[in-house]
């Protein structure tokens, strides 16, 4: 969602521009907020998916495949873009003869982007680490990862001051994502008042543990109240937070790849265990950079205390592991994957 967005934002009043998505999917309101035109195509995953399921998801395929010749017929675009998703691939295969530019987020490329790369003119990816899982070298376009604009206006000051934190202690940034990452908010549940003897947190919860959150938050009381900072989701101000903050709790999704170096912000990373490898694959790049460490998910009760204290007692580790991050950071990101877009629109025209 957020690379593609960042990527739009670039061509600003360029190019027209229609967002398919699928239905009943999340990206809707997203895209309502960034003024894009937005349609709809039937869609389901089959990989993983079982036996009960399987047909259903095959007929929605099928149908989200004529949808999208209608769609294309009607707009028929220069250029597609794609950032992946089961979403993506009944109209990349109804659009086939139509140019297509497709950005790899995580290094490791899930199916539906394995499929896609068959039919891409070019792909770019966040990490040189992402060239060994593609067959076709000369297709492939190191950019690094898409960043909103408005991330970068952020310094450290005005985050701290827009978010009520003060500058005489350290702050750290707990974020599961839109839904959450249940098991980092009851690690930091659980060992809030020792946490909060050491540092401000900043905690974005996601939107299915907001309540029990909220609650703790009304439950702390003297200083410690001023201390902790709860959100159930950022959305203007997720770039205050990630300026604000001296070290982040998080899942290894794709945004770590690049938002966090943006800001130079060192990471505990906490993959998420019950799905396939990639945010393993991403936190082991990260960890192999010196940029952030790995803990297990069912540790990280046990050692979220340790760990925090151990980093921000280290400043010299701390900031090795900043120079790190910040060496990762690809700020032109989105404007060279916009490049690739033009540049394939000017071959076809």
């Amino acid at each position: 969602m957020y690379p593609a967005l960042a990527v739009l934002q670039t061509m600003q009043n360029k190019a027209e521009v229609l967002w398919v998505g699928g239905e009943g999917g999340m990206e809707a309101q997203l895209v309502a907020r960034a003024n894009v035109p937005f349609k709809t195509i039937p869609a389901a995953g089959i990989h993983g998916v079982g036996l009960k399921s399987l047909p259903g998801n095959i007929i929605r395929l099928v149908r989200g495949f004529f949808a999208s010749r209608r769609i294309l017929d009607e707009f028929n675009p220069d250029v597609m873009f794609f950032t992946g998703g089961y979403v993506a691939v009944p109209i990349a295969m109804a659009g086939k003869r139509v140019p297509m530019v497709l950005y790899v987020p995580d290094i490791e490329p899930a199916l539906a982007l394995k499929t896609l790369a068959r039919f891409a003119d070019k792909i770019a990816v966040t990490s040189p680490d992402s060239f060994r899982y593609f067959k076709h070298p000369d297709r492939l376009v190191l950019t690094g990862y898409p960043t909103r604009p408005e991330l970068a206006k952020w310094t450290r000051s005005a985050g701290r001051r827009t978010l009520g934190l003060s500058e005489d202690l350290p702050v750290l940034l707990v974020f599961g994502g839109s839904k959450g990452a249940r098991s980092i908010n009851e690690a930091v549940l659980g060992n809030l008042p020792t946490l909060l003897e050491r540092v401000q947190i900043v905690h974005i919860s996601g939107e299915l543990d907001w309540s029990r959150v909220e609650a703790r938050a009304k439950e702390i009381t003297g200083v410690q109240s001023n201390r902790y900072h709860v959100f159930p989701y950022l959305h203007d101000e997720m770039g205050a937070a990630l300026a604000a903050a001296d070290l982040v709790i998080s899942r290894a999704g794709a945004s770590a790849l690049g938002e966090y170096p943006l800001f130079g912000l060192p990471a505990v990373l906490v993959p998420y265990p019950y799905a396939w490898r990639y945010q393993k694959v991403n936190a082991d790049t990260l960890v192999q950079q010196g940029a952030a460490i790995m803990l297990e998910d069912d540790k990280l009760s046990d050692q979220i205390v340790l760990v925090v204290s151990d980093l921000l007692g280290q400043p010299i580790k701390l900031a090795s592991m900043r120079n790190a991050m910040q060496r990762l950071s690809r700020p032109e990101a989105a404007s060279e994957i916009a490049n690739q877009l033009f540049a394939l629109c000017q071959e076809r025209s």
